[in-house]
């Protein structure tokens, strides 16, 4: 089975501020729609899976902000004309074939995560579609990351994360529990940033080892002392950082419509 998991309001972000402002004649903007619906096309093109999936965000608190109350906190609201156009995107998906889930008190992450565990776990491939380079973490032999970036996609494999970051794709989490994410407003270690960040990791492995091991850390003292000083943010950052995987979906991927439009193809 061929999975084509969608991180939705990522890629209606994307279209919303990629097209300029269109309308229908009522006045409904529509830019983000057609970009979104071009890149639905697309991706089922290059793709051809048998299943599609689009994960959306619900408009609720998340156990994330539970956890953290400033989680995303930093972030502006989102625009009302993108906002009215996000039912008619989930519309559209739902017409095209494709199956629409939103989790209350989950973000789509942890959806496109749990789908790509149970595609790893059913020998089938899955394949995350998404402008959000937090879904990389996600990468295995079996689930790879089609990256919507503004120089064009990026299909990212395990070996195209080793390369690029020099780490395993779990690894990702550590090295963000450390420098933290200004998107999410992740707070990470105050002082350590992503080249600090990458190469305690790829020296030591996981935050946890260098914590367990901070002394023996061959590191300056300046950079001892501020995970020291900062060691419950670190943790925080990793839970936060952290894409579930076992988000209670409505039904397993080979129990969901499996019908793609012909015209799409």
């Amino acid at each position: 089975m061929k999975i084509l998991a969608i991180d939705f309001n990522s890629l209606m972000n994307r279209s919303f501020f990629a097209i300029r402002t269109l309308t229908a004649k009522d006045g409904t903007p529509t830019n983000a729609l057609y970009g979104f619906a071009k890149t639905y096309q697309k991706l089922v093109k290059t793709y051809q899976p048998d299943v599609i999936i689009a994960a959306y965000d619900v408009h609720a608190p998340t156990f994330r902000h539970q956890m953290y109350q400033d989680y995303k906190g930093t972030r502006s609201p989102m625009a009302d004309e993108l906002r009215i156009q996000m039912p008619l995107g989930r519309e559209f998906v739902q017409l095209a074939g494709g199956n629409v889930i939103g989790l209350e008190g989950w973000e789509a992450d942890d959806v496109l995560g749990t789908v790509g565990r149970w595609a790893e776990e059913h020998q089938a491939s899955c394949v995350i579609a998404t402008g959000d380079r937090d879904s990389l973490q996600l990468v295995s032999d079996t689930v790879s990351v089609n990256l919507a970036t503004n120089k064009g996609d990026l299909v990212m494999t395990p070996d195209a994360i080793r390369e690029q970051y020099g780490v395993e794709p779990i690894q990702l989490i550590e090295i963000k529990s450390l420098m933290g994410d200004a998107s999410d407003n992740i707070p990470g270690v105050k002082g350590i940033g992503e080249k600090t960040a990458g190469t305690l990791i790829r020296e030591y492995g996981s935050l946890q080892y260098i914590l367990d091991h901070l002394d023996e850390l061959k590191t300056t003292p300046r950079i001892k002392k501020l995970i020291d000083e900062h060691r419950d943010e670190a943790i925080l950052s990793h839970t936060l950082g952290t894409i579930r995987r076992d988000a209670p979906l409505p039904q397993t991927p080979d129990q969901m419509n499996m019908v793609v439009s012909p015209e799409l193809k």
